[in-house]
């Protein structure tokens, strides 16, 4: 049976399949569009060091043949076998990619998926439609990658505006310029040799009904606020019934150098005292570290060319340094508002200006949000999941408000923090408030819904950005 994956998703291939023997098949179709479709071998960088890891269709295959490119096959639009037991050690990511060959933007696209087959059979599959991007001509599709001396699948869907030169640029390949009118013609590529692929009667060949969005589904915990008094040093959000805290736990209680979370520790509301240990880094802003005691080394922490090219599309680039050493860090920033969040193996959404450090063992990654209404159709936010901490800093006391199926929750996009991924974003509308002339206000407003199963919640600042 073929497990449906949702965007953004991650997946061990070995939840998936015990071979490492794959056939990725992608389709995409739109009116009138004509897809390029590669896919880049990137070292832990994120970097196409070496340029005969970029399978296409002017190089359709990588030196060892463990990533051959086989062209359109039973329904897909194009098709790649990867054997993962020969990719090299130096290659640590495959990112599959699609990008328009003439005019056009990928919102025209009318269905598409990326399907992974095993042994004859479909395992995985991530669909998706041109409602999930505006005007891009490319988008990054899917990942595979190694993460702890395994391999996982990712579903990114991600779009981005430039084309395959620009994809290829932006990887730090090298984009040759086409030949003048007096340069030779280069030999025709050799077409790339058949292969046996999944039949018609085990793996669906094209989607039958138009592609649905699951949600994730939501952390079972109780949605009731609790108050809790000064004297109790650790307050949680949300709880359990008897009080036992579960889920994503974020404290907004008045206290004095209250334990948080094992090795981070609030001093006050705009000081956060993180405890270095071997092991242990701690990703940061630049500029938040005020003092520090023992020994702490600070290092500028590389973003990868795939995570900084998406920071520099999306606006939720994050300038971060790495912590390590054996002694304690006191991080601020402006004087905001802090608030130490743990996640327990669940997922947070929140704007990276909105963050200030978290644990390096975290797992981030760039998520759009979509909405009618919104300028250029949605807008872009930071996804944190895992175990371990992410500090959430605010303009003045937030409030923590509990997302339910209903009533619906309706919040103003300026004044958005962060939400658990439970919660659905449904819609958005115009809210047009009358405001004082001055720099730096508009007079339209957008507040997006949230619905979600009890449990979930958004956190709101009383300050507009």
């Amino acid at each position: 049976m073929s497990r449906e994956l949702a965007k953004a998703s991650r997946v061990r291939i070995s939840e998936l399949t015990p071979g490492t023997d794959l056939y990725l098949g992608v389709h995409i179709t739109g009116p009138g569009l004509v897809f390029d479709i590669s896919c880049f071998g990137l070292d832990a960088d994120e970097k196409l060091s070496d340029d005969r890891y970029f399978v296409f269709f002017n190089q359709p295959a990588s030196p060892e043949q463990s990533i051959r490119l086989l062209g359109a096959q039973e329904g897909d639009t194009e098709s790649f076998a990867v054997a993962l037991g020969s990719v090299p050690d130096a290659v640590h990511k495959l990112a599959l990619t699609a990008t328009l060959d003439g005019d056009g933007q990928m919102s025209q696209v009318a269905s598409g998926y990326v399907r992974i087959v095993a042994g004859g059979t479909e395992v995985g599959r991530y669909s998706f439609t041109g409602a999930e991007f505006s005007t891009e001509r490319a988008v990054m599709l899917a990942d595979v990658y190694r993460r702890g001396g395994e391999w996982r699948f990712a579903a990114v869907g991600q779009g981005f505006d430039g084309g395959l030169r620009a994809l290829l640029e932006n990887f730090g390949g090298e984009a040759l310029d086409e030949a003048g009118p007096d340069a030779p013609d280069a030999p025709p590529a050799a077409a790339p040799a058949p292969v046996a692929v999944p039949t018609a009667q085990t793996v669906p060949t094209a989607p039958t009904v138009p592609p649905v969005s699951v949600p994730a589904p939501a952390p079972s915990y109780d949605a009731t606020l609790v108050a809790v008094p000064a004297a109790v040093p650790a307050a949680a959000f949300p709880q359990q019934a008897g009080g036992a805290p579960v889920g994503v736990r974020i404290s907004l209680t008045k206290y004095v150098e209250v334990p948080e979370s094992p090795g981070w520790v609030k001093q006050n509301d705009n000081l956060v005292r993180v405890l270095l240990t071997k092991g242990q880094d701690v990703l940061a802003l630049q500029g938040s570290m005020v003092a520090y005691q023992g020994k702490a080394d600070f290092a500028h922490e590389g973003s990868g060319m795939l995570r900084k090219l998406v920071g520099n599309l999306t606006g939720q680039q994050l300038k971060l340094m790495r912590i390590t050493g054996e002694g304690q860090v006191f991080l601020a920033d402006e004087a905001c508002d802090l608030h130490v969040v743990r996640l327990e193996g669940d997922t947070l959404c929140v704007g990276s200006d909105r963050v200030l450090a978290f644990e390096a063992g975290l797992e981030h990654e760039v998520r759009r949000i979509e909405g009618e209404g919104l300028p250029n159709g949605g807008f872009f936010t930071l996804q944190f999941s895992g175990h371990g901490v992410v500090v959430v800093k605010t303009n003045g006391v937030p409030v923590v408000l509990p997302v339910t199926p209903a009533p619906e929750t309706y919040v103003d996009v300026q004044a958005l923090v962060a939400w658990s991924r439970g919660s659905q974003v449904i819609t958005t509308a115009p809210v047009r408030i009358r405001r004082s002339a001055y720099a730096g206000h508009a007079a339209e407003s957008y507040s997006l819904q949230f619905r979600g199963a009890p449990g979930n919640f958004v956190i709101v600042q009383p300050f507009e950005v």
